[in-house]
């Protein structure tokens, strides 16, 4: 809309457009996450031109060796607490493959890819029925837990393929259900690094197209929503932050 068109709407009106308008952009993208990822969790091959699959970045993905660049540990800047209530936000299969028992934290979960959900539902309490807490299909921008329910919550792997505007609702929604003095663990693409342009390449073949915003803006983004980085952590392509509201 232009500023003239605005004009007649307050300021509270302007942000729930501006708010609107960025889930509505984000609708599809969600949907297009979570396909790529339900055929990646189902084991399906992705079809994708040879000079793409002659990339060094596609080698590594497909020997598995990739996934070491690209994870993040979010438990080196903020080891999840015993007996503490933690929230994992586009968790995949985190539950089966972290440590979460040596922990002793209690799981709750939130993902998109229904491959993801179903798997860890009906795997998770089989595996540890005391940590296990479920997990809920949904989206980031709209949380399904109570608020100021949990001490900590993590977001590590996906917030490269939304955009900025869409990111902040996101942060609105982690401080709700976040406990007072409870942190968020999440990582963002820094656009400086070696290897992003490939892998960035590599993603959109897959399906999942990459943003690439400057880390500044990101911070910008963090600090508008009354948060408070507590300690950062550098990667081979990402940047793990800790902050507090």
């Amino acid at each position: 809309m232009s500023k003239k068109r605005d004009s007649h709407f307050s300021e509270k009106g302007i942000d729930f457009l501006s708010r609107q308008n960025a889930t509505d952009s984000a609708q599809e993208i969600i949907g297009q996450v979570a396909k790529r990822f339900d055929k990646q969790y189902r084991g399906e091959g992705f079809e994708l031109p040879p000079e793409v699959e002659a990339m060094p970045i596609f080698l590594e993905w497909t020997a598995g060796t990739l996934a070491n660049k690209v994870n993040s540990a979010f438990w080196e800047i903020a080891k999840p607490q015993k007996n503490s209530r933690c929230l994992d936000i586009g968790c995949g299969v985190s539950f089966l493959i972290y440590p979460w028992r040596d922990w002793d934290a209690y799981f709750y979960g939130q993902e998109i890819s229904t491959v993801a959900t179903d798997a860890l539902n009906s795997r998770g309490s089989q595996l540890n029925s005391k940590l296990f807490k479920g997990v809920k299909l949904a989206p980031a921008h709209h949380l399904q837990y109570e608020a100021s329910q949990f001490d900590s919550a993590i977001a590590t792997g996906w917030s490269q393929y939304y955009g900025l505007n869409y990111w902040s609702q996101i942060l609105g929604e982690v401080k709700r259900v976040l406990k007072p003095g409870g942190h968020f663990v999440f990582d963002i693409l820094n656009p400086d690094k070696p290897l992003v342009e490939d892998w960035a390449i590599l993603e959109t073949y897959l399906g999942t197209e990459v943003f690439l915003e400057p880390i500044s803006a990101w911070e910008k983004v963090v600090l508008a929503a009354n948060a408070k980085i507590v300690s950062r952590k550098s990667g081979e392509l990402f940047e793990l932050y800790k902050v507090q509201f």
